[in-house]
């Protein structure tokens, strides 16, 4: 078969890239295995400088894995993991793993309403949580059993012996990584009281699940997307190939990408371990920070948002730090301006590309070639043995000509195997013969370069997460005084969206807008609260009645 003639995007791949990559053989558990034996005296995990091998990484996670067995975690079962990047991260969502469970990975910094709705839905029994957001599980839906992190545990000693000092500013800085959870277990000593699992204790296969991944996908209520081992192996390998230039073994990813988003999880819980690289882990992303971090041990692979690499080049620049390690950059998440790419590489020297994807495809889809043959402005060309199709989005068994805009529909071994417990959402999704609706309208040109159009489902990205009107809607309306309210994103100065609420009023009521964005709060995380609350007469309805939110988001371009 020519498989240039049938997917024309192949001669624009990168020197060495195939048109497809080998099936997955094995889960993510051999991933770390074979890392192990090939890299096992290299550092695969950097925090603050404390380091671990990936031999250590290997024998913690055999080990954490026999603690959550004698806590009944089996084969099947679900375990809710409320972490930022810390080591203990990596740890425990390979330790569920390797016993045949479930991760359910979930944003630390949600309020308990948010994090009650997943919890319930997916009925984890056991959750291994940051101690400071302990007290928002205890308690929750099913879970019976919290195990708190305390994330100073895993710091270098020296700074673990500063943060006792008693002054102000290290109390304050304690009180911001740590705090006591009572009524939950100890990370660190239930996994330091127990010996390894037993080697012959069954591993999961490549087709079970690994993960479950909420996401409003193409609606606005929060769905738990169903992916195994082999769309998350597969997706890593795609990533691998990507990028011929990579020398396994050698290289430094920085994670300054949530873990617990699907981005980040991909390209550095199993995408850095495929490569045996090391992993440098920041609990968030903190400029200072950042470059402190360069100047130790120098990056040269950084996925990460627009508004990551506009900051850090600027920064660099400005206070003389050196960023040409960083080889190769990967963003995603939002629209990248080609100002952002032309600063990073003048500072680099390296090359920084877009890439496309949704937490369905586990998650990456597309990306412009590592190579001259990219095009900024464009999100790329499908990735090895993926398959797309441009189809009207009312009727997606037709397809669209070339040139013409429509549904972006994806096929691959990275796409997904449903919702759980959603059998009719699925199948809104996924059509026969296993093609993903993504819900974006895009248009492909003859030599298969992708641009994204519109979106159909209504998605704001702010920061690089994924805010869903409903949500902010929701946690308007419980607000005395807001009769109605539509959410909808605006373009922000960092290439991503503000989050903006237009409301009506009760007659009489005459709530202040800051009011309001502080009521929102006690709902809804920081980034989702409204940047800005705009108050009208009246919101525009379609014939039966419904809110037309992108009605409401063209009023308010037209006014700025």
């Amino acid at each position: 078969m020519d498989v240039t003639a049938e997917r024309p995007w192949t001669r624009s791949y990168a020197p060495g890239v195939p048109a497809t990559v080998a099936e997955p053989s094995g889960s993510l558990v051999d991933l770390l295995t074979d890392a192990a034996r090939r890299f096992g005296p290299r550092v695969a995990l950097d925090f603050y400088g404390a380091t671990t091998s990936y031999a250590e990484l290997a024998d913690q996670v055999s080990r954490a894995a026999e603690a959550l067995r004698r806590l009944g975690v089996g084969r099947g079962d679900r375990v809710a993991l409320v972490l930022p990047n810390c080591p203990q991260h990596v740890v425990a969502f390979y330790a569920v793993l390797r016993l045949g469970a479930i991760v359910v990975e979930h944003n630390p910094l949600y309020t308990a309403e948010e994090l009650a709705h997943q919890l319930t839905d997916h009925g984890a029994r056991v959750a291994i949580v940051w101690d400071k957001v302990a007290p928002l599980v205890a308690g929750q839906a099913a879970v019976q059993t919290v195990v708190a992190v305390d994330l100073t545990g895993a710091l270098p000693r020296l700074k673990r012996w500063a943060l006792r000092l008693p002054l102000p500013k290290v109390r304050a800085a304690r009180a911001a990584m740590t705090a006591p959870a009572p009524g939950a277990s100890d990370w660190s000593a239930l996994v330091a009281a127990v010996p390894p699992l037993p080697a012959d204790h069954p591993g999961p296969g490549v087709d079970d699940v690994a993960l479950l991944q909420y996401t409003g996908g193409t609606t606005g209520v929060p769905k738990g997307a169903i992916l195994t081992h082999r769309n998350l192996r597969a997706n890593a390998a795609q990533g691998r190939a990507w990028v011929p230039g990579l020398r396994d073994g050698e290289e430094t990813v920085y994670a300054v990408l949530p873990l617990f988003h699907a981005y980040g999880l991909t390209l550095c819980l199993t995408f850095s371990v495929s490569i045996g690289a090391t992993l440098v882990l920041f609990p968030r992303f903190d400029l200072d920070q950042v470059l402190d971090a360069v100047r130790r041990r120098p990056p040269t692979f950084l996925p990460a948002v627009p508004p990551i690499y506009q900051r850090l080049a600027t920064a660099a620049r400005e206070r003389g730090v050196d960023l040409t390690s960083i080889r190769y950059a990967i963003s995603g998440a939002m629209a990248l301006p080609p100002a952002t790419v032309d600063l990073w590489e003048s500072v680099t020297g390296g090359l920084l590309v877009e890439g496309y994807g949704m937490t369905e495809t586990s998650p990456i889809t597309l990306g412009n070639p590592v190579a001259p043959t990219r095009r900024p402005g464009t999100v790329g060309v499908p990735f090895p043995s993926t398959e797309v199709r441009i189809v009207d989005p009312e009727e997606p068994t037709r397809d669209r000509a070339p040139g013409e805009a429509g549904e972006l529909l994806v096929r691959g071994p990275q796409v997904f195997t449903g919702y759980w417990n959603r059998p009719e959402e699925t199948a809104k999704v996924l059509l026969p013969g296993g093609w993903l609706r993504t819900g974006d309208i895009v248009t492909m040109d003859g030599d298969g370069f992708v641009t994204v159009v519109d979106r159909i489902k209504e998605l704001i990205i702010t920061g690089g997460f994924n805010v869903y009107p409903s949500e902010v809607e929701e946690a308007l309306g419980r607000i005395p005084g807001v009769r109605e309210a539509a959410a909808v994103g605006l373009p922000a100065a960092s290439g991503g969206e503000d989050v903006v609420a237009v409301v009506v009023l009760d007659p009489g009521v005459g709530a202040e807008p800051e009011s309001v964005r502080s009521a929102c709060r006690q709902h809804l995380a920081g980034y989702k609260v409204p940047r800005r609350i705009v108050v009208v007469e009246d919101l525009p309805r379609s014939q039966i009645g419904k809110i037309l939110r992108r009605e409401v988001r063209d009023r308010l371009l037209a006014e700025e």
